[in-house]
């Protein structure tokens, strides 16, 4: 478990190299489906409790975005010591209990489990795509990071106003953008490990996480939408 708290790259050599890198990648895989526990977990407790159901509009995006932004930064601060496991697993805890007020919705419908079922299943599908196209691209696609936060801030920008809207158009389209924007995101975070970009396994988790949440998210408000059978 030593490697899993302590991960020093300033001795990589031409041996060490890709053997640093392999390391990186296996630790962010491993805690990237241990994260999904606590996910699933908050989500459980959100939608056992109702905790969340009150929580619409300005009331629950203000508390997504203080708790989100709170939690990154404890992250961000704390991924070089022993805490920095703890602090993302409890981030993925409340990023599944803010989630529960969208799954609870989605199970009101006849069909919701198998709509949730088919949200996750796409969403591994594409974390399975993007995983064999990172490893067999030899192009560098650091330039896509510039053009892919502009994506992500428009959808965040966006998802904002659609809130106090509510247009379920506005919705759809969100939804559309952000499967597109945070799958070409998976891409370019699974390359930035597999190129050594980025040495800490906590911080690509993180990375990763998100992808996947808001892909996730997305396909399943779409689904929701267009899908949902309410007789």
């Amino acid at each position: 478990m030593s490697d899993l708290r302590t991960l020093n790259t300033t001795d990589w050599g031409h041996g060490t190299d890709l053997v640093a890198r392999n390391r990186v990648l296996r630790n962010t895989y491993w805690l990237l489906a241990l994260s999904l526990l606590p996910t699933v977990l908050g989500a459980w407790v959100g939608v056992a409790t109702g905790i969340t159901a009150s929580m619409g509009g300005g009331l629950g995006l203000i508390v997504f975005l203080a708790g989100a932004f709170g939690f990154m930064f404890a992250i961000e601060k704390t991924k070089n010591s022993a805490a920095g496991v703890p602090v993302l697993l409890a981030f993925t805890f409340f990023m599944g209990l803010m989630l529960s007020r969208m799954i609870a919705m989605v199970l009101g419908f006849k069909n919701g489990s198998e709509l949730i079922m088919t949200a996750f299943a796409g969403t591994a599908g594409v974390f399975f795509v993007m995983a064999s196209l990172a490893s067999t691209i030899k192009r560098d696609l650091s330039g896509m990071s510039k053009w892919l936060f502009v994506g992500a801030l428009a959808i965040m920008i966006g998802g904002i106003v659609n809130v106090f809207v509510g247009s379920t158009v506005g919705m759809m389209v969100i939804s559309v953008m952000a499967i597109g924007v945070f799958s070409a995101y998976m891409l370019y975070d699974l390359k930035q490990i597999i190129d050594g970009g980025e040495t800490n396994y906590i911080s690509a988790t993180l990375a990763l996480y998100l992808d996947i949440f808001n892909v996730f998210q997305s396909l399943l408000a779409l689904l929701g939408i267009m899908g949902g059978d309410r007789e």
